[in-house]
Formats: structure tokens, C-alpha cells, sequence
């Protein structure tokens, strides 16, 4: 009996793995970090100065190359979704954390501080938000378009929102020089994939696992150099494991924020079921696929990168928690209207 347990808990705990090996990713290259910080800093054996923005390359070539532009075209003319979308990502929501963060700038360290702002003013994942979409039996191609969008626009309104936060905070960033890094290594290469896509495009449709796989395993890569030199700057002896824990409890907070502001406004739009669910599954996620390559290039030369990711890491996590519950939640009180 005893050994029947441990082999159903060894299978459940692998299953676990495979299913969310990205998350343990995230954990292991943090714990790397740790450990082996030197060859992962900047001037280390992986010259993390330079393959990071190659990674940053890769990413959004991949993401060129596997965005569908018949998918796009066919949810375009949706304005009303479209203009509640992308609002509240690029507008209430960072305005709503700007207020509440100035309000407790006391109790947050200015990383972290930062760190929750730069996740405030992110574009939102396009995977996820259209996947659970179509899951809850909403509008796929108003989620697939608002998704995109947000990801090319927040190319340019991401680093503006940013410059702001930073200028207030009486450190100048030069925007113009970051702006045109920025388009040289995201819009560049997203552009590229895009010209490159109608070459073989049922064939990049087929392996777009790969492409996404690929691109996890560049992040992880992006993560551990970016703690790497955190660690080796000496940034967590001086904020304290406990950056981590306040990190995590208001990453809670800020997603049941962000998820009962988006409901409201949902239920002020008068958005029915089929919109509703775009509207809810694209407008709080924030992605990490774009944040943390986006983070490598605005705050290369800081020394507290590794604080500033946090929020996006554990958000991450949560929004995914949260994504999978509200799905079964929908879907069972919609099956128990239709019996």
C-alpha cells in the first residue's frame, strides 16, 4: 500500500513537472544564479552582455514568425473590445498603480517599486489570454488581435510609461538612444519574422510549440543572468530576503486588484459572454515573454534587475493559478444555466 502511494505521488509530482516545467525553470536558474553567479554576469564565460540581447533577438523574431496576420485582420473591426482592451492595459491600470504606489512608498524599496510599475505597464500575454478564451467559449479573434496589439504597441508605449516613472524618480533615461535600441531589437526582428512568415506558414503553424519552447528556455537564460548580477553587485545583501516575500504578497494583491477592476468595467461596458471573455483574459494579464527581455534592455546596467523581475515572476504564476480557476468556474456555472 505504501509503496502504491509513493509511485502515485512520484507520477503526480513528474506530471506536475512536465506540465509546468517552465515555473520550475524559473526556480532553477534563480537557484544557478545563486550558486554559479560569476560566469552568468556581465564579463562572465556566457558574456551575458551580449547574448542576452541575441536572446532578446530570437525571442521577438519567433514571435514575428508565428503571429498569424489572417487572425489579426479578422478581429480588427471589434473597437469597442479593442478600445476597453487596450485602456485598461496602457492606461487604468498603470494609473491606478501609480496612485498606489506613491501611497506606499514608505513600506517598498524604489526596486521594487519600479519593479511593480514596469509589471503595471506591460502588454498582455497572447498565448495564455487567447487560450483561455477559447476555452471559456469567447471571442478567440478579438483576444488574438488585442494580444498582438498590445505586444507591438507596448514595444514603444512601454519604455514612455517607464522614462516617466524613472524621470520622476530624478533619474534621466535617454529615451531616444533606448527607443531606438528598443525598435533595433524588438520591432526589428518582429518585423523580420513577419516578412519571413508567408515563406513556409503552415509549416512555423505546426511547430509553433517549438518556437514557444525555444523562447521559454531564452527567458530562463534572461533570468539567470539578470540575477546573476544581482548577486554579484551584492543587491540582495543589501534589500534582504525580504524583498521576495513582499514581492509575492503584492503580486496577490495587484492581480485581485487588477481582476475586480477589469469585472467592473466589464460589467459597466455591458459586454455580453461571447466579448466578456476576451475582455477578462486579455486586459490583466501581463506577460513575461515580452517583460523580461523588455527588462534586459531599459534596466541592463541597473544593479537591482533581479528585484525588479520579481513582481512579473510571481504575477506570472498567479495569473496562471487564477486563469485555470476562473475557467473551470465559468464553464461549470454556464454548464449548470444550460442543463
Amino acid at each position: 500500500m505504501v509503496r502504491i502511494r509513493f509511485d502515485a505521488m512520484n507520477s503526480s509530482l513528474v506530471m506536475w513537472i512536465r506540465n509546468n516545467w517552465f515555473l520550475a525553470g524559473l526556480l532553477i536558474a534563480i537557484l544557478l544564479a545563486w550558486l554559479f553567479s560569476e560566469p552568468g554576469a556581465r564579463g562572465g564565460l556566457l558574456r551575458s552582455e551580449i547574448t542576452t540581447r541575441l536572446g532578446v533577438i530570437l525571442i521577438f523574431f519567433f514571435q514575428g514568425l508565428t503571429l498569424s496576420p489572417a487572425a489579426l485582420k479578422s478581429g480588427a473591426l471589434q473597437w469597442r473590445l479593442h478600445l476597453f482592451v487596450q485602456s485598461f492595459i496602457f492606461l487604468v491600470i498603470p494609473i491606478c498603480t501609480l496612485l498606489f504606489l506613491l501611497s506606499t512608498s514608505a513600506f517598498i524599496s524604489e526596486d521594487l517599486q519600479t519593479g511593480f510599475f514596469f509589471l503595471a505597464v506591460l502588454p498582455t500575454t497572447i498565448a495564455t489570454s487567447v487560450a483561455y478564451t477559447f476555452l471559456t467559449k469567447g471571442n478567440v479573434a478579438g483576444a488574438v488581435f488585442n494580444s498582438s496589439l498590445s505586444n507591438v504597441a507596448g514595444i514603444l508605449i512601454t519604455p514612455l510609461w517607464v522614462s516617466l516613472w524613472l524621470q520622476a524618480g530624478g533619474i534621466n533615461l535617454a529615451l531616444g538612444s533606448l527607443l531606438i535600441d528598443i525598435s533595433m531589437l524588438l520591432l526589428a526582428p518582429l518585423l523580420a519574422g513577419q516578412i519571413v512568415r508567408p515563406l513556409c506558414p503552415n509549416w512555423l503553424d505546426a511547430n509553433k510549440k517549438f518556437f514557444s519552447t525555444a523562447s521559454s528556455l531564452i527567458i530562463l537564460f534572461l533570468v539567470y543572468a539578470a540575477f546573476s548580477n544581482s548577486w554579484q553587485e551584492g543587491v540582495w545583501n543589501r534589500e534582504g530576503a525580504e524583498v521576495a516575500v513582499l514581492a509575492a504578497v503584492g503580486s496577490a494583491i495587484f492581480l485581485a486588484f487588477v481582476l475586480g477592476l477589469v469585472v467592473l468595467g466589464i460589467r459597466a461596458a455591458g459586454f455580453d459572454h461571447f466579448d466578456a471573455m476576451a475582455a477578462l483574459f486579455c486586459a490583466p494579464q501581463k506577460t513575461m515573454a515580452a517583460g523580461v527581455p523588455m527588462a534586459n534592455l531599459i534596466f541592463e546596467y541597473h544593479s537591482g534587475l533581479g528585484v525588479i523581475l520579481l513582481p512579473i515572476m510571481f504575477y506570472h504564476l498567479m495569473q496562471l493559478l487564477a486563469g485555470g480557476v476562473m475557467v473551470s468556474r465559468i464553464n461549470n456555472a454556464r454548464s449548470g444555466i444550460n442543463a
